[in-house]
């Protein structure tokens, strides 16, 4: 991001201060209280490796200028692929729409905002041709064959993406970005006996070809394999209430859906949320903290400024056991009279944003990860999930458990499959009565969906003891 400079952005789209100028006082000309444009153009590549060679590949590009105007609570949204004088005009004049009084606008000044940089990268994907991209899928795909014979089939996704987002706002700001995002996910089927398991594994960051070190690869592979093998002589244990715990690192998506959904602002001044009256109250042990941060170096979910044009941060929810602050945007900011956490988010210039997590993750505690599953006489040890469903308001979840082991007197003993554990999770929250110091970031490319929006994310946990949760059902 160093590298470009604010007039090659003008030039990529075809735009200067005046124009932005004149369609932000186009947009404020019925009143609205605040106006920001957004623009963004983001290449996505995609290449398949399937039956051992490379079958598919393919190009998204998305390029275009959302113009949003807020009066009050309300947003007035109008978007348009085509950045002109004119199209851009008629934006502005629609998404006006939401106020009704006229008034004169002389035109705005805009000051270049300068933000961090968390993602620093050597090489841009746009330099990047696929005949340097395929060694890659292919020496992953010889390893997952090389490192067990039961292997029978793989299958490896590799997709980068350039996003480049500009947006000037009413507030005189105006800021650019250049968001790189790199994502390997491979997935094997092995077969012993006649029966067949398939199991995936996938490292995403916001990183540069560089990333992609033999050490890196050699990780994938293994997990991916790793994963699929030892469900061979996975059980289905015996449903009922029992102790969990949850490992480090990815099973914190439990975390992100059946906690961290629940502390995003406009569900709790909507009060459809079960933390809307729990501001500076005591939410958990004193030994749980939980952030949700942007400001992580390369992380999927880290961003140097939000999609409203406000800089990222590191903000405490949950801090030694109080609820402190919810995830803000800039109008839920407004109504609960505080300032925004950075967390106004959307998927494309198509949409208004929102309030949604970054990076969401609880902080390590007292507690050695050894230590917490000797405790456990009876229980589940859950590494990974998926197909969760969550209602946000009360916080009940059910989520499969895609990988882990029982629990039997202090040890890991059977591989576990085809469980699903079911909670609330306020009440998860408060049933966490150990807290790992062994922290870890997760490592897949978790996408969270929200209001018919997608966007990058990641979470982490260290290990932790839940007291009681209720595990049955078959997928």
């Amino acid at each position: 991001m160093k590298n470009i400079k604010l007039k090659n952005l003008f030039n990529l789209f075809e735009i200067d201060n005046n124009l932005i100028s004149k369609t932000i006082s186009t947009a404020l000309e019925k009143g609205g209280d605040y106006c920001d444009l957004y623009f963004q153009n983001r290449t996505v590549n995609y290449i398949v490796l399937e039956d051992k060679s490379v079958n598919r590949a393919h190009t998204n590009i998305d390029f275009g200028v959302g113009i949003r105007v807020i009066k009050g609570a309300q947003t007035g949204y109008s978007f348009t692929e085509e950045i002109s004088p004119k199209s851009m005009k008629l934006a502005a004049q629609t998404a006006a729409n939401i106020a009704n009084k006229t008034k004169k606008i002389s035109p705005y000044e805009l000051k270049i905002h300068k933000i961090s940089d968390y993602y620093p990268i050597k090489t841009q994907w746009e330099h990047v041709n696929i005949e340097q991209k395929i060694p890659i899928l292919k020496t992953i795909n010889e390893k997952v064959f090389s490192l067990d014979n039961r292997v029978i089939k793989s299958n490896i996704m590799f997709m980068d993406e350039s996003n480049c987002i500009l947006i000037a706002s009413s507030d005189g700001r105006i800021s650019f970005d250049f968001q790189p995002m790199a994502t390997i996910a491979a997935s094997c089927t092995a077969e012993q006996k006649g029966k067949k398991e398939q199991n995936s594994f996938s490292i995403s960051g916001r990183e540069d070809i560089n990333f992609f070190t033999p050490s890196i690869l050699e990780h994938l592979a293994k997990e991916t394999v790793n994963q699929t093998v030892k469900l061979f002589d996975a059980i289905k244990p015996k449903p009922g209430e029992m102790e969990i715990v949850m490992a480090s690192g990815s099973s914190g998506i439990l975390l992100h859906e059946a906690i961290g959904h629940g502390m995003e602002a406009d569900f709790n001044r909507k009060k459809t949320s079960i933390f809307s009256d729990k501001i500076n109250k005591q939410v958990a042990e004193k030994f749980v903290s939980i952030v949700d941060d942007g400001t992580i170096p390369h992380i999927r979910g880290s961003i140097n400024m939000d999609d409203e044009n406000i800089d990222t941060e590191k903000t405490f929810l949950v801090k030694n056991g109080i609820l402190k602050s919810y995830l803000y945007d800039r109008i839920n900011a407004k109504y609960f009279k505080v300032k925004s956490t950075g967390n106004g988010r959307r998927q494309s210039f198509r949409y208004a944003p929102i309030p949604r997590m970054r990076n969401t993750y609880m902080l390590p505690g007292p507690h050695k990860k050894e230590e917490i599953i000797r405790s456990v006489k009876q229980g589940l040890y859950a590494e990974s999930f998926s197909n969760g469903q969550v209602l946000i308001g009360a916080g009940d979840f059910t989520f499969y458990v895609k990988s882990g082991f029982l629990i039997e007197n202090g040890k890991l003993t059977f591989p576990v499959k085809d469980i699903n554990i079911i909670g609330n999770g306020p009440d998860v929250l408060s049933n966490v009565v150990m807290v790992g110091c062994d922290f870890k970031m997760a490592e897949g490319a978790w996408t969270c969906g929200k209001d018919g929006q997608n966007v990058p994310v990641s979470m982490g946990l260290p290990t932790i003891k839940v007291s009681s949760i209720t595990v049955g059902g078959v997928k």
